[in-house]
């Protein structure tokens, strides 16, 4: 928004017109007062302060879009719900929440999914308030409040909020994983409107507050996942792996009002990307007792002494991408690639999986785990392109609601499906439950799209 000097342009015409009787006692010319007069108009025409929910011709041209109206709340509703059903609403050209939310309820959501993107928005809260703007928000069944799958913009009253704060509850962190720098940190008390940001460029993170830069960060590094796994999140597998999602507005139980919500959406960037380094299993995470370890430069999974189903998926999500695997078959070779697919709890794994199977069990076929069952099977036919105690390359293209499979170079299946198309998650190989299965692994690389 541009600063407004109305008040400096007052200033000086009150100055002008008290100075008049000294111009008339110094016969200075009556012009050189109405030119003054001129320019201070002039300043004014130039220093407009744009209203409130709208956007100037420059925004538009370079991207943005507005959120909120200022007159209803079209584009939003109720976390996991069709609809508006929590207590929000506009009031005066903001959207408020009457702070009749609590820790399970008071989030509404955005009806568009982003993935990179700059958003700003204005801000303010009542004594002691909370509240939140989180990003990246997955809606399922199976989470009944989003900050277990979006990370959160912190937005409190902290020298009037009732309770002791921990430093990563402070005002704008990035709740429970980043601190802010609180030297930088200039926030206006309650009542009172602020400006934040939040850049999100293809894992670059930047949280600013009032033009300040308070906390910046790369996601799902290292040092990301250290942090998510030791503290609050320790026993949230799915918190803040999305790459895109649902905004969010938290209603925790203080009114809040929000206003000039906007958004410029950034561009992906593609990656080529070793999901396995040959060495050891660096990036991927295990569920269940079965065997997984690497041999020979090889990823084994074999079956354990509790002869279940076992998981080795990466920590990390894919949701578009082209990827190829070798794999050999050694006893029973039952085993599986899971796409778009997240853990549920302990061993239970929720998703889409590409078969692999011994010979006359539709490898490269398409099965939904705790759903539909098989989506779509292999021709008969092709049950022979499946090579036995030998290496095998299996292809799996993922775009949107698309997805393709083809082995050792031959299309096995090609399914359109918009549950698919909705899902994101990681990838992830499974050994099928009864024991006695093992096998080999290689040479996994993806390409996202």
């Amino acid at each position: 928004m541009l600063i407004c000097i109305n008040n400096i342009i007052f200033t000086e015409i009150q100055n002008l017109i008290n100075t008049h009787y000294i111009m008339k006692q110094k016969k200075m010319k009556l012009s050189s007062l109405l030119l003054s007069f001129m320019l201070i108009a002039s300043l004014s025409s130039c220093c407009q302060e744009v209203p409130p929910n709208t956007l100037t011709d420059k925004e538009k041209a370079e991207g943005w879009v507005l959120l909120f109206d200022g007159e209803t709340m079209a584009g939003w509703r109720s976390y996991n719900k069709p609809d508006l059903k929590e207590a929000w609403g506009v009031v005066e050209g903001c959207i408020q929440a009457n702070g009749g939310g609590d820790d399970g309820s008071g989030y509404i959501v955005t009806d568009k999914e982003y993935e990179n993107f700059e958003l700003s928005w204005d801000w303010k809260l009542s004594k002691g308030g909370n509240s939140g703007m989180l990003y990246h928000v997955v809606e399922r069944p199976q989470h009944n409040v989003p900050y277990v799958t979006g990370p959160e913009y912190q937005l409190i009253d902290a020298p009037n909020f009732p309770e002791k704060l921990e430093p990563w509850q402070n005002m704008g962190a990035d709740y429970a994983m980043h601190l802010p720098d609180t030297a930088l940190m200039k926030v206006n008390p309650y009542g009172e409107w602020n400006n934040s940001k939040i850049v999100f460029d293809n894992g670059h993170v930047e949280h600013w507050l009032n033009g300040v830069k308070i906390v910046e960060f790369e996601a799902w590094t290292d040092d990301w996942f250290e942090r998510k796994n030791s503290g609050k999140w320790a026993h949230a597998p799915e918190y803040g792996l999305a790459k895109k999602g649902v905004l969010c507005l938290q209603d925790h139980g203080y009114p809040a009002s929000f206003r000039n919500i906007k958004l410029k959406e950034l561009p992906r960037k593609t990656q080529e990307i070793d999901l396995f380094n040959g060495k050891d299993l660096e990036g991927w995470q295990t569920y269940g007792t079965e065997k997984w370890y690497v041999e020979n430069g090889t990823l084994v999974c074999e079956s354990g002494a509790d002869k279940q189903y076992g998981y080795l998926a990466t920590r990390d999500y894919y949701n578009d991408y082209d990827l190829t695997v070798e794999f050999k078959q050694e006893a029973d070779g039952n085993s599986g690639i899971f796409i778009r697919s997240f853990i549920e709890k302990d061993v239970q794994i929720n998703g889409w999986q590409v078969e692999v199977a011994p010979k006359g069990q539709d490898t490269g076929g398409i099965y939904e785990s705790y759903g539909r069952g098989w989506l779509v099977q292999i021709p008969d036919e092709k049950e022979n392109v499946l090579k036995e105690n030998d290496w095998n390359t299996m292809r799996i293209l993922v775009q949107g609601n698309v997805v393709k499979t083809w082995l050792n170079g031959e299309e096995m299946v090609n399914l359109t499906d918009d549950k698919i198309g909705k899902g994101q998650g990681r990838i992830a190989l499974q050994i099928h439950d009864g024991g006695g299965i093992k096998v080999l692994w290689r040479n996994l690389k993806l390409k996202t799209l």
